[in-house]
């Protein structure tokens, strides 16, 4: 018998990974030739192998914690911990009111006020979070988009009250607008209006801040709603050109403001895919920036801060996720990041303890201080395989960039809604691929435990923040100058409604008289409007991956047996509550279950528990499905259920699925939701026990 060659033995072992890319078993000096981003330098243009020529060797990355604890309080006295345990830079987490304009007395943000970060209602509560943090020495990093007017305003004055200028100041505010439109959804204004604020930003801080970065360009939420390494890539760059484009029609010169750009990826468990990803991103953005003709070398430099995928975090088995969180910190390093964010390894399930907050952020300093890590620039560098995984993507990533360009640039198409489709079917692909055990998640689809032990969780009392922020809020509003703030907001409002002057800084000068956030936000608001997203919902995904599945079937045959005893489909309605707009969950379940047969409908964003009882009793629904990731559920899913009795809706079954600590189950349960599926749970499987209920 003729046996096979090496090569042929190899081929057969061939990898297609989720981005087309086919990955051999061997790669040989013949797969590099031809390769153009080869044979170049760190710190020399196109900067494949980093930014500067000596990297770590010269200085190490930025060791960085995003938290936001509550209250401005809380966060403060974790951000003096962090920095004594031997943190470098400060990075800013708000909770979803604050990302979507709303003071803690609004009405809409009951259950959200300070659970999934800080609450930041004015300059006094900024103040509160930095004090006794000098300003000057520290670069802060603020995750700020929808409210960035106010959130900017606030930081700058309270810098200003310890005495700080504003040229003093350094660090990043992330006023990437355009990802917010594709996934993650903690928008205020429409785009374009929203494009005008980010473009007086980059203007103001191009001329008074000229350490501050004015943007961070973010994929890493791409990356978290199931984007591929190419569409994070080629979305990102894409969005980045878009802002380019926004400084320059503000009369800017593409060296007045392009140095300080800055970017943020998410790095996952595809270990040489995320090292070739950093290293592609840089190749590809200095050849994006060559075309605008810069003087200065910098304004080519792509320069970036990576955080270790939430995503990739599971529920189960949690201390798995020390070692995820490991390998993930060690590819951004090896990739070239200038600063890193570690997730703690309960993330999946809330938010961080002191405890685990310490693991993460010592990972890093193990990394940075015991492995040697930092005495070589692009240790990977020459890599048969990484360089020729870099090579694919940026090949793969140019295609996309050239079909947003082809659609008007990415401001055209997030109206489109193009970009935004393809990301929700790279992850229902993904969530398909975990469902039937074709991709390996340790404790979760293989290895799982029986009996699992429930971590120690950080529990936040939303009502008890909310009535230490209305305090606040009381005393500011009886001890401020209500004319001037009133003439203040007056002048905002003439300035956005003129196109003439800065937003930013009438943004400050209101600030400055004590004008609050919600304020500030709905005085623009009044001129720009609210934006209200409809996007529509992938069909025939589940359905194409999984006809041939006997599951599948008999999941389709349960269905149409309903059908036919009760005269109609079963009707699905499926919410978030709250200011949570996570909603790549939400979409695969949508599909999920219309793909088996259901009639399924989804709720507009940021509904209220009375909206989506409303919206369930007219629109006939046996169910409700309440898609919950920010830990509003303990106050929200109740209020939906006692507004479900209000309307005499009793037999409408209400369900939760996302981060849903164990300990809240039975909490949950007596309150009346029929069913609950945490992260993890197979999507038929889920499908099955609602019809059985149902039925």
């Amino acid at each position: 018998m003729k046996k096979n060659s090496p090569e042929t033995e190899a081929h057969s072992l061939n990898w297609t990974t989720p981005e087309g890319i086919m990955v051999k078993p061997l790669y040989t000096e013949k797969d590099l030739e031809g390769l153009s981003h080869l044979n170049t330098l760190p710190g020399v243009p196109p900067y494949t192998r980093g930014i500067r020529a000596t990297m770590y060797a010269g200085r190490p990355w930025t060791l960085r914690q995003y938290a936001g604890f509550s209250t401005a309080k809380d966060t403060n006295a974790f951000f003096r911990e962090c920095l004594a345990g031997g943190q470098r830079g400060l990075s800013v987490a708000f909770d979803l009111p604050t990302h979507r304009g709303y003071d803690s007395d609004h009405p809409r943000v009951v259950g959200d006020v300070g659970k999934a970060g800080v609450v930041i209602n004015s300059v006094e509560d900024m103040k509160r979070l930095f004090e006794g943090i000098p300003l000057d020495e520290m670069s802060v990093s603020m995750t700020m988009n929808g409210a960035v007017l106010p959130i900017l305003a606030f930081y700058i004055l309270a810098a200003e009250e310890q005495g700080v200028k504003p040229d003093q100041l350094s660090g990043t505010i992330q006023n990437d607008i355009l990802k917010e439109f594709l996934v993650r959804n903690t928008y205020i204004y429409p785009p374009q209006e929203s494009m005008r604020i980010v473009g007086d930003i980059i203007a103001y801080c191009s001329t008074h801040m000229p350490k501050f970065n004015p943007i961070s360009i973010s994929g890493y939420h791409m990356h978290e709603a199931g984007a591929t390494a190419v569409q994070e890539l080629a979305y990102t760059l894409a969005d980045g050109l878009a802002y380019v484009r926004t400084a320059l029609s503000k009369g800017l010169k593409i060296d007045d403001f392009a140095p300080r750009l800055s970017f943020f990826f998410g790095i996952g468990m595809n270990f040489f895919m995320e090292v070739a990803k950093l290293r592609a991103a840089r190749f590809l953005w200095a050849e994006l920036m060559a075309k605008f003709n810069p003087q200065n070398p910098q304004s080519m430099m792509l320069r970036t801060h990576c955080q270790t995928s939430g995503v990739s975090l599971a529920a189960q088995d949690p201390d798995n996720n020390i070692v995820r969180t490991t390998l993930e910190a060690l590819a951004a390093v090896l990739g070239g990041t200038q600063s890193l964010h570690t997730n703690a390894l309960d993330e999946a399930l809330g938010l961080p303890t002191t405890r685990t907050a310490r693991i993460a952020r010592n990972t890093q300093l193990i990394l940075a201080e015991e492995t040697g890590l930092t005495h070589v620039v692009d240790p990977l560098g020459g890599s048969y395989y990484v360089e020729s995984l870099t090579h694919s993507l940026v090949e793969a990533a140019r295609k996309l960039i050239q079909e947003v360009e082809d659609l008007g640039g990415m401001t055209k198409a997030v109206e489109s809604g193009l970009p935004k489709l393809r990301i929700e079917e790279a992850a229902l692909r993904r969530q398909i691929a975990l469902d039937e055990a074709e991709n390996t998640i340790v404790g979760v689809n293989k290895y799982r435990l029986e009996q699992e032990d429930d971590p120690s969780l950080l529990d936040i009392d939303t009502q008890a923040v909310q009535r230490e922020q209305l305090s606040h809020l009381k005393h500011l509003k009886t001890h401020r100058d209500k004319n001037a703030c009133e003439a203040a907001l007056n002048n905002l409002a003439s300035i956005a409604k003129s196109g003439k002057g800065n937003l930013l800084e009438a943004t400050i000068h209101a600030a400055r008289v004590r004008a609050t956030l919600g304020e500030i936000s709905f005085t623009l608001e009044g001129v720009f409007g609210r934006y209200e997203a409809h996007s529509p919902t992938l069909s025939g995904v589940y359905a194409s991956s999984l006809q041939e599945e006997e599951g599948f079937k008999d999941v389709q045959k349960s269905v149409e047996a309903f059908q036919k005893d009760h005269g109609r489909r079963p009707k699905l309605l499926l919410v978030k509550l709250g200011q949570d707009g996570h909603d790549r969950g939400l979409k695969i379940i949508a599909t999920a279950f219309a793909d088996c047969g259901f009639d399924v409908e989804i709720g507009p964003l940021f509904s209220t528990p009375e909206e989506a009882a409303r919206q369930a009793v007219e629109n006939n629904a046996h169910v409700i499905g309440v898609s919950s990731m920010t830990a509003g559920h303990k106050t929200l899913v109740p209020a939906l259920i006692n507004a479900l009795k209000d309307l005499d809706a009793h037999h409408i079954q209400v369900i939760c699925g996302g981060i849903l600590p164990t300990k809240d189950h039975e909490f949950l349960r007596e309150a009346g939701v029929s069913s609950l599926f945490t992260p993890g749970t197979p999507v038929l499987r889920i499908i099955r026990e609602v019809l059985g209920k149902l039925s």
